[in-house]
């Protein structure tokens, strides 16, 4: 099984060597409309708004009514059980940050330089204003690069986060894939146990953040709670102010499914040690 985790860059036909690989190995694309039906029922929001959220070109109302902090914790889950069906590739939404550090998962990016990106835009919509296409583009990019940095502090253009960066104006998209399916082909890149207990043990750090979030603990900055999971045992460390609030924490923990056992460090320290 294959897990491919993929950022683009607009008008790279990164899409297309998506498309082609997938289509080599009979992968899932895990496409916009996916992730942001199930975002946009979580927040309480019309999916387009989680679209224009994401494309930077959200109005005021909309940017006030979207949380930011629920949006980065429900995107994290929503990527880590798509992740954890395995044989997918995960196209944007934080996929490289949320996967570059588990086992076996191909991290990849598709660039191109910004003659190339024009002209297949230009292309592709019919489009003769190459002035406004550059603007288009790097609207583009800057709200992406905004969001993601943002949401899981990922500077996506750092070539250190990718397994391998493809740049199609100098490598046709065919041998894009090509060269894909030379590294999917390895071990190296092929699915393990290894793989999927990290995977689990990921999406229960990001189920403990999303649900310490979402209970209104006594006056406990759930924020300052970081939590780790080896083979489904979590430990907490941070600290607050009371007993209280450090047993209200375990019991949120405790309660959220695949958790099997919780070793709560939280320190309680008295407000003015702060």
């Amino acid at each position: 099984m294959t897990i491919i985790a993929m950022t683009r860059e607009i008008g790279t036909r990164g899409m297309d060597v998506a498309q082609g690989i997938a289509d080599s190995l009979n992968l899932k694309v895990i496409h916009d409309d996916i992730v942001e039906h199930d975002l946009a029922g979580r927040l309480g929001v019309q999916e387009g708004a989680i679209h224009r959220f994401v494309e930077g070109d959200a109005s005021i109302l909309e940017r006030w009514k979207i949380d930011k902090q629920k949006l980065s914790l429900y995107t994290a889950e929503e990527i880590l059980e798509l992740a954890q069906a395995g044989n997918v590739l995960i196209r944007g939404w934080g996929a490289v940050a949320l996967l570059r550090d588990v086992p076996n998962v191909l991290c990849v990016r598709v660039c191109a330089p910004m003659p190339v990106r024009a002209r297949v835009l230009m292309d592709r919509l019919g489009l003769e204003d190459v002035s406004a296409v550059h603007r288009e583009i790097l609207h583009n990019d800057t709200a992406q690069a905004r969001l993601m940095k943002g949401l899981f502090g990922l500077e996506s253009s750092d070539p250190l986060h990718y397994n391998i960066v493809l740049n199609t104006g100098r490598i046709p998209v065919a041998t894009c894939v090509r060269s894909l399916r030379l590294l999917t082909d390895d071990p190296a890149f092929q699915q393990t146990e290894a793989t999927l207990a990290a995977l689990r043990d990921k999406l229960i750090e990001w189920k403990v953040r999303a649900a310490l979030s979402e209970h209104q603990l006594t006056r406990l900055e759930t924020s300052t709670i970081t939590p780790a999971a080896v083979d489904g045992k979590v430990s907490i460390s941070g600290a607050c102010f009371d007993v209280r609030q450090k047993d209200e924490a375990e019991e949120v923990v405790r309660g959220i499914a695949g958790v099997k056992d919780v070793d709560n460090q939280i320190v309680v320290v008295r407000p003015w040690a702060y």
